[in-house]
C-alpha cells in the first residue's frame, strides 16, 4: 500500500494577545519539506474572536511564494456567501495559482455562532443554502451561463474546476459528498471511528451510480522533540480553551490528538491509509510551527 499524499494546515489563527505566524514563510516552508498541500482553516469569526487571517487571502499569500504544493479550504463555509462570490474567489484563486487549488466546502460549526449572527445567515439554513451553492458552483467557476434566482450569470474568465472536497461526518455530509463531491473530508478521528463514515459514503455513492468520492483523512499532533511544546495537561488546556483557537470538549482530546514522537504520527496516519485515506491532513496543534512541520516530515519519511 502507498503511503497517503500529505498535508498541513497553516499557521493562520492565534491566541489573544499572541502574533500571528508568517503564513507566506510556512507556505514556503510547506512545499520545501515536501508535502502535498497547504490548507487554510475558514471562518468569518472563529470562536470567540481569535484572531484569524481570511482563509483566500492566506491561501493567494501562500499562492504567489510558491510553485508546486496544491493550495486547499479546509473548509469553505459555503453559506456564509452568496454562492456567486464564493465562485469568483475561487475562480481567481485557481487562476493565479497555475490550477494548484483543491476546493474544500462544508457548512460550518455551532461553535461559530458570531460568524452566523455578523451574516445574518440562520444556522439552520447552512445545509440547504450548501446544497443549492453546490449544485451551481462548478458551472459558475467554469464561466458557464448559470441562473441564479431567475437572473443569468456568467463569471469570466472560467477556469478548471477544482476538486470538490465536501467535509463533515454527519449523515447529511456524507449524502452531499457523494453527490457533489470528488473527495470527502474526515474529521481527526482514529481509524476505527472512519471505517464505518467511509463505508456508509461508498455506499451513498453506489446508490447514485457515482464514483466513490476519495478520502482525506485528518490529523492533530503535538510531536516531541519541540521545546515550545507544553506539557500534557497544558495540551488539553490549549485545546479545550472555550475563548481559545480550538474550543473542543476536554473529553474528545484523547481521540484527536496524537501526541509522542514522529514514529506515533506515522502509526496514525498509516492507519486511516488502511481504511482509505489517500490523503491526510495534518493540524501542528501546539508549540512552535516551523519545528513541528520538520517533525512531520521526519514521520512522512518513516511512511515511505
Amino acid at each position: 500500500m502507498t503511503a497517503p499524499a500529505i498535508g498541513v494546515f497553516l499557521p493562520t489563527m492565534s491566541e489573544r494577545g499572541e502574533a500571528l505566524t508568517d503564513v507566506v514563510a510556512a507556505a514556503r516552508q510547506a512545499e520545501d519539506l515536501g508535502f502535498e498541500s497547504a490548507w487554510a482553516v475558514d471562518q468569518l469569526i472563529a470562536g470567540t474572536g481569535v484572531p484569524f487571517v481570511d482563509s483566500t487571502v492566506a491561501l493567494s499569500a501562500a499562492a504567489g511564494a510558491t510553485s508546486r504544493i496544491r493550495l486547499a479550504y479546509g473548509v469553505m463555509i459555503l453559506p456564509l456567501r452568496p454562492v456567486v462570490w464564493a465562485a469568483k474567489q475561487v475562480a481567481s484563486l485557481q487562476h493565479v495559482s497555475g490550477d494548484r487549488l483543491l476546493f474544500g466546502v462544508g457548512v460550518g460549526g455551532d461553535r461559530h455562532k458570531l460568524s452566523w449572527e455578523a451574516t445574518g445567515v440562520p444556522r439552520r439554513e447552512r445545509g440547504r443554502r450548501t446544497d443549492a451553492a453546490l449544485a451551481v458552483l462548478p458551472d459558475l467557476i467554469a464561466g458557464k451561463a448559470v441562473d441564479i434566482d431567475g437572473t443569468t450569470v456568467q463569471l469570466a474568465p472560467g477556469v478548471a474546476v477544482p476538486p470538490i472536497i465536501v467535509g463533515g461526518m454527519a449523515d447529511a455530509a456524507l449524502a452531499r459528498a457523494a453527490a457533489h463531491a470528488d473527495g470527502w473530508f474526515a474529521l481527526p478521528l482514529p481509524a476505527a471511528q472512519i471505517a464505518p463514515a467511509a463505508e456508509r459514503l461508498a455506499e451513498l455513492a453506489a446508490d447514485l451510480g457515482r464514483p466513490v468520492p476519495t478520502i482525506t483523512g485528518s490529523v492533530s499532533v503535538a510531536i516531541d522533540g519541540d521545546p515550545a511544546l507544553p506539557d500534557r495537561d497544558g495540551l488539553v488546556r490549549k485545546l479545550s480553551d472555550p475563548d481559545g483557537i480550538y474550543g473542543m470538549p476536554a473529553d474528545a482530546v484523547p481521540d484527536i490528538l496524537v501526541t509522542g514522537g514522529p514514529p506515533a504520527v506515522a502509526e496514525r496516519i498509516s492507519a486511516l491509509r488502511a481504511v482509505g485515506a489517500e490523503r491526510v491532513v495534518v493540524t501542528l496543534a501546539a508549540g512552535h510551527w516551523s519545528r513541528q512541520a520538520e517533525l512531520l516530515a521526519e514521520a512522512t519519511a518513516l511512511l515511505n
